[in-house]
């Protein structure tokens, strides 16, 4: 099992829900990439509070890194998490899983490239429980060069994205193509919003764009619409989403200014800036965030204090 390492001060006392409501806990990490998997905490999904960490450390992968984790509560209650463990000559990435969040399984190499010899790397692996057909669907950015149309990019910088499915992390499909819309695409999270009705929010990658947008279909897998017009700033990343109240909150990284923004929505189709109304801890990196329930968070910070 993973050791929990705590290596940074809190400076508050951590408080639990006052009433039943889910609360809202965000994986990321900070630089350096080595550290391991930190997590913040919200009770409102707009204020987030740091939990400490590195709860998990990394140790596979070439780079052996751990960046963009992304967490996944199955519908066993286990969190199945996927992270990227190197910058390029990774045709995997890496996989722990935790009934409680501190105490993890040890990490693991999930080779899924291995059948195409010249993928230059494997990108921001995003995990996603189909309960429709009972099984995980694990989504994350490749390139392979000379295998797609491309613009501005160099040939090791023209991404598409592909995926698998599990039922239990220990057997996978077959490696498929997830998304090709006709450019360098990176960073796609999906969200059911009601039965035969997915939004998928993506990383147009391609220069000048290197925006976050949206496409939509019925099915997980697609096949999806073509992607909206850009609904972030130029040099954003890193897209994660949450449902508040009736908004969606789509959290984005500014990565030229170190740091998080967000906009607000309730159609996917029109959309507000909420920057200014979220808060995040200092040098938050890419990750996802997911639900949980007020039992479960309140025991997370006694587990913490």
């Amino acid at each position: 099992m993973k050791q929990l390492i705590f290596s940074f001060l809190f400076v508050f006392t951590l408080l639990p829900l006052a009433k039943a409501q889910d609360a809202y806990l965000f994986a990321t990490f900070r630089e350096p990439q080595q550290d391991g998997l930190l997590l913040a905490g919200s009770t409102d999904g707009y204020h987030w509070q740091s939990l400490g960490g590195p709860f998990n450390t990394p140790g596979v992968g070439t780079d052996k890194i751990m960046r963009d984790p992304s967490v996944c509560q199955g519908p066993d209650g286990t969190f199945y998490m996927v992270w990227t463990s190197s910058w390029t000559k990774d045709k995997g990435f890496g996989y722990a899983s935790s009934k409680d969040l501190i105490h993890w399984t040890p990490s693991k190499y999930i080779e899924v490239m291995k059948y195409e010899p010249t993928t230059v790397n494997t990108w921001a692996p995003e995990v996603f429980y189909d309960d429709v057909h009972k099984q995980f669907i694990i989504m994350w950015a490749s390139t392979i060069p000379y295998r797609f149309e491309k613009g501005q990019e160099a040939e090791d910088n023209n991404h598409r994205m592909y995926y698998c499915t599990t039922k239990d992390f220990k057997t996978f499909s077959k490696t498929k193509l997830f998304l090709d819309p006709k450019f360098s695409v990176i960073d796609c999270v999906l969200l059911k919003r009601a039965p035969k009705d997915y939004v998928l929010i993506l990383k147009d990658n391609t220069r000048p764009e290197r925006d976050v947008k949206v496409a939509f279909a019925k099915s997980p897998l697609g096949p999806f619409t073509t992607p909206s017009a850009a609904i972030t700033p130029h040099f954003t990343e890193g897209p994660t989403v949450t449902k508040v109240g009736n908004d969606y909150l789509v959290y984005f990284e500014f990565y030229k200014d170190k740091k998080y923004g967000a906009v607000k929505t309730r159609d996917f189709k029109s959309f507000t800036d909420a920057t200014n109304e979220v808060s995040l801890p200092q040098g938050h990196k890419h990750g996802t965030i997911f639900k949980v329930s007020a039992k479960f968070y309140d025991q997370l910070l006694k587990n913490l204090n």
